[in-house]
């Protein structure tokens, strides 16, 4: 009988975590689970094994602790490794640099290191269409170039690019870099979403707050962007979409198609859409009314991002399959079962 694949997946009951992890269940993959709870809850696990019917090997800690993350590759054979376990909320990135700094960077470092003592060879990392900065032409290709971050967490994102780079040339350790756009939406069970502990940083739990009522409104921030309604433009892709995409580029290098050490690809729908947009698909989608009010700018926020996704939909066989309206109905039903 051939042994499943053993995928250790750092950060995985974090939101785009769990999601993956059913995905990578589904595909037939035995799933590793290592997270520091840190913007996530223990209760996922179970959760993603009343989807799946299998619970994932989950250990609590943090990827700080280098020999403890050295002691775990050894005790567990591990395949492939998806690495999702960072920080990543860009408001707070400008209040806590060095916290993003540290916690982002050295956990990245670790895992690379225990790879390299274990033996493991292939790391999905999970990246950020914020290393485009504010890209000169849309949609952004991947080889659009990077621009100065405009946020320490978009910053760490590019340094970690660099690191896996330097790494992958000295190493025989492969990397698939995918750059997300904007993951919203929550899995069709209603069974695990995004949970964000505190304020949400993000519009849409944003929204689905406010039409739950735990908010009194939502706040449009900036209303004098350079686009067709003066709300910012971005690339909003169903988690599940996104969790799929992490599945045909770990067959990607395990099946040795890769060309270079290190390779890049957005994952996207290839769409923008303004925020205004987003919050009356939302009213659609559900035919819940929301109240909103338009605010300043953040700053760390750029007026439009959508990608070009030619490369992924070509190389690695993927494309986003869910609409929009689907996404935040998805998210709509989560939030209720909360």
């Amino acid at each position: 009988m051939k042994t499943k694949k053993r995928i250790l997946v750092t950060g995985g009951l974090g939101y785009i975590g769990s999601h993956t992890v059913v995905e990578l269940q589904e595909a037939g993959y035995e799933v590793y689970i290592i997270d520091n709870l840190s913007n996530s809850r223990p209760g996922v696990a179970d959760r993603i094994a009343s989807i799946t019917g299998i619970r994932p090997h989950t250990e609590i800690f943090d990827l700080q602790d280098r020999d403890r993350l050295l002691r775990y590759f050894q005790e567990h054979r591990i395949d492939g490794v998806i690495h999702f376990a960072a920080s990543k909320a860009v408001g707070e990135s400008v209040q806590k640099p060095l916290h993003y700094y540290r916690n982002n960077l050295v956990s990245l470092m670790n895992v690379l290191e225990a790879m390299r003592a274990s033996g493991s060879r292939h790391i999905i990392f999970s990246s950020s269409c914020t290393v485009y900065g504010q890209a000169d032409q849309m949609p952004i290709t991947e080889n659009a170039p990077l621009k100065p971050a405009e946020s320490p967490y978009g910053n760490t994102k590019k340094i970690s690019e660099d690191i896996l780079s330097d790494f992958a040339g000295v190493s025989d350790i492969r990397v698939v870099s995918l750059r997300y756009f904007n993951p919203i939406g929550a899995h069709p069970s209603a069974q695990i979403g995004e949970l964000p502990l505190g304020v949400p940083q993000n519009l849409v739990p944003f929204i689905t707050q406010t039409a739950a009522g735990i908010r009194e409104e939502l706040s449009v921030f900036g209303s004098d962007y350079p686009t067709p309604d003066g709300t910012a433009i971005r690339d909003y892709i169903h988690v599940v979409d996104l969790a799929q995409a992490h599945i045909a580029a770990l067959k990607y290098l395990s099946e040795g198609k890769n060309s270079d050490t290190i390779e890049f690809f957005n994952v996207g729908t290839g769409k923008g859409s303004s925020v205004l947009e987003v919050i009356h698909a939302f009213e659609r989608a559900t035919g819940v009314k929301l109240r909103y009010k338009m605010a300043p700018r953040r700053p760390g926020d750029i007026t439009e991002a959508y990608a070009d996704t030619t490369k992924a939909n070509r190389i690695l066989g993927w494309k986003a399959r869910k609409t929009l309206e689907q996404a935040l109905y998805d998210a709509w039903q989560w939030q209720k079962t909360l």
